[in-house]
């Protein structure tokens, strides 16, 4: 117990150092219009907080040193009040991709649940029902690698492409963010999004999921939107393509190695709109094959955030108690090049001695770390303080 106040300790008094010599409070427009929510070190959540400017903000967090942050994407004519007498005014269209909800490989190897029920354990993606018991209750431990990270830049870049191009939205009404832990936040702030229901922002997320869209017709096509994107992706599909991979695709073995024979010739074809006369590939296989391309270049974001118009999300620029790192404004055209590990962290020229469970191979700026297996250990603030907010570790005596 005493090693677990000493990291918790240890950990706020970090957040607290924080918020009193780096942060900066910025990038909440209209923030006297905003609720505010602040988990707790102590073990409660504080919400309906209002701030009528940042010094207000700033003096809160260096003086309370909160756990997490967080600022309702609506607008409110009293923030202060309960839900029902806020005085809803609009919200800002949020959309939030994380890992979590992205199949990755690495996920087998570092992420790790455990059933509240029964305590069985498994790797990978957390299931809906524990295989066991069928408990729906889970303890997740997960981790931010190299991997999994780029996976979630990846579908950040795919969702950029809809809001620019199939919503037109521009360059100065988007924001993005990477959130503190495994995924990147992208916020609009636009007048006429702002008055969207959430009836109205689940078509924009099924559009973005590629829900309900109907397969192209053979010589039915436009090449703009979701129909442009099928066409060329299944094109990107087909160049690529293997007979293993049109197999798990879902056709039969036969059809898929006469579509790598004649695979110049289909797409070619595909590409004039002449799909009719490619013997032996139907209606059926195309179908397949477009849905499988669907499901490529769709953007897996978590579909409950962008529909709820009383959302919180996290702060700009505050500190993220599963990681240690902050949440961090980045200019869209600026994601290629976005080093979560260098330009998330904080007090990076500071060290402390831990002792660690267990930890698998990471890096902070260009320096690795780990694996580590019941080990101590002297690392910088940064490394230190992931491992112990992942609960992979603790301050050494």
């Amino acid at each position: 117990m005493g090693n677990m106040k000493n990291k918790i300790a240890f950990i706020k008094e970090v957040f607290g150092r924080y918020y009193k010599e780096e942060y900066i409070p910025r990038g909440i427009p209209r923030i006297d219009k905003r609720e505010f929510g602040f988990n707790l070190f102590e073990g409660f959540m504080l919400r309906h907080k209002k701030f009528n400017n940042y010094d207000e903000l700033k003096e809160f967090l260096m003086n309370k040193t909160p756990m997490d942050a967080y600022y309702s994407c609506a607008y409110y004519e009293n923030p202060e009040a309960e839900m029902d007498k806020k005085g809803w005014i609009g919200a800002d269209l949020i959309f939030d991709i994380d890992a979590d909800h992205i199949p990755t490989q690495c996920d087998k190897v570092h992420d790790e649940w455990t059933c509240n029920n029964c305590k069985f354990t498994g790797k990978g993606i957390t299931p809906e029902k524990c295989p066991l018991c069928n408990g729906e209750k889970f303890t997740v431990i997960t981790w931010p690698c190299e991997k999994c990270l780029n996976a979630a830049r990846n579908e950040t870049i795919k969702l950029m492409e809809f809001l620019e191009e199939d919503f037109g939205f521009s360059g100065s009404e988007i924001r993005m963010f990477f959130s503190g832990h495994r995924g990147y936040h992208i916020q609009v702030e636009n007048k006429t999004v702002q008055e969207l229901n959430a009836f109205e922002r689940k078509e924009i997320v099924d559009y973005i999921t590629g829900l309900g869209f109907e397969v192209v017709k053979p010589n039915e096509y436009i090449r703009v939107g979701w129909e442009k994107r099928a066409i060329n992706g299944l094109c990107e599909f087909l160049t690529q393509a293997d007979v293993e991979g049109l197999v798990k695709v879902g056709l039969k073995r036969n059809i898929a190695e006469k579509i790598v024979q004649n695979k110049d010739k289909l797409i070619k074809k595909i590409k004039s709109g002449e799909w009719k006369g490619i013997q032996g590939i139907g209606p059926r296989t195309l179908t397949k094959m477009l849905k499988h391309v669907i499901r490529l270049k769709s953007s897996k974001i978590d579909t409950v955030v962008t529909t709820d118009t009383h959302r919180l999300i996290r702060l700009p620029e505050s500190l993220n108690s599963k990681t240690g790192f902050k949440k961090t404004e980045l200019k869209p055209n600026e994601i290629d090049d976005f080093d979560p590990f260098s330009k998330a962290v904080i007090f990076t020229n500071e060290t402390i001695t831990v002792h660690v469970y267990d930890a698998p191979r990471f890096r902070i700026k260009n320096k690795e770390f780990g694996p580590y297996k019941n080990k101590k250990v002297e690392l910088p603030i940064p490394a230190a303080m992931l491992i112990l907010c992942k609960g992979k570790g603790e301050i050494s005596e």
